[in-house]
């Protein structure tokens, strides 16, 4: 049986044990007599989640489908903040930079849209899309300097960093919307989130051909991993089938600073959760590269 197969079956189990409790419950108060409660009811999530724990100790489920299931069911845990664009890795334009460089700028990008701001980044006032560009640029017969940036950029919608992913989700459907700036609760930038961010949290990665390959994980022969330090936990954990945890920080340098109770220099080394952390490069107070190897046992 495949593992599709597998989800179905499960699923139909859960709705038919829920649906026939419920339904003695109500025989049950018909004919006078109450059930005490004898432990809380577990919650839909939680009878889903243990389905899928116990067809993930079967085998019985191909991986690719127990990470939807599971990442559909996280998107009410976890919040913007965890699969945002980080402020750092946001390309942004000057919204005060002469028309020719912001078009060149935008034209160039690998983005659809793209924020703008003034004076400081958080400062955004705008957001462009690369389309209303093109249809304004058609307007004035491709003449770069006569494109007025302010006039076709959309009016920037912001997002609490502490907003769920199944909350922004359905804000983007409501709204008809793809694309929200993140702030913290004194309104300073921390990122963006897009729409696409949070449908990958469910499929996983969504290519096409105009995205731009990251090197944010390297597999090397000796069988370690390096990884740069923004590559998000739950990205990785991903990718490699591991479970580092993900509750007191979103990426791998932030685990390690966290589990290190301190900022480590260079060639330092650390051993947690079954794997043994190297700091490769350090950038100032940020960590720029680790090798992550299993852990020597005994």
């Amino acid at each position: 049986m495949t593992g599709q197969a597998w989800l179905i079956v499960a699923f139909t189990v859960v709705a038919v044990a829920l649906l026939a409790a419920a339904f003695g419950r109500a025989i049950l108060h018909a004919l006078g007599y109450e059930l005490a409660p004898i432990a809380p009811a577990r919650t839909p999530h939680e009878e889903l989640r243990g389905a899928m724990a116990d067809l993930q100790r079967e085998d019985s489920v191909v991986k690719q489908d127990r990470d939807r299931v599971g990442g559909l069911l996280d998107l009410h845990e976890l919040e913007v903040s965890d699969v945002m664009v980080h402020r750092l890795n946001m390309r942004s334009v000057n919204a005060d930079d002469a028309p020719e460089a912001v078009v060149r700028e935008i034209l160039q990008s690998p983005h659809t849209r793209m924020p703008l701001w003034r004076g400081s980044l958080d400062n955004i006032v705008g957001v462009l899309h690369a389309k209303d560009l093109l249809r304004a640029l058609n307007d004035v017969g491709n003449d770069f300097a006569k494109v007025d940036i302010m006039k076709i950029a959309s009016k920037p919608w912001f997002v609490p960093d502490t907003t769920s992913l199944q909350d922004q989700l359905n804000a983007f459907l409501r709204r008809k919307a793809h694309f929200a700036i993140v702030v913290d609760e004194y309104g300073e930038v921390e990122g963006l989130v897009t729409l696409e961010d949070i449908i990958e949290e469910i499929v996983g990665e969504i290519a096409d051909e105009h995205d731009v390959d990251i090197q944010g994980v390297k597999q090397e022969a000796d069988g370690s991993v390096v990884v740069d330090g923004t590559v998000p936990i739950r990205d990785l954990n991903r990718a490699l089938d591991w479970n580092l945890p993900d509750d007191e920080a979103t990426t791998i340098a932030g685990l390690v600073i966290h589990e290190a109770r301190s900022i480590p220099e260079e060639k330092q080394a650390f051993t947690f959760y079954g794997k043994r952390f190297t700091v490769l490069k350090r950038d100032k107070n940020r960590l720029a590269s680790v090798r992550i190897r299993p852990a020597v046992e005994g």
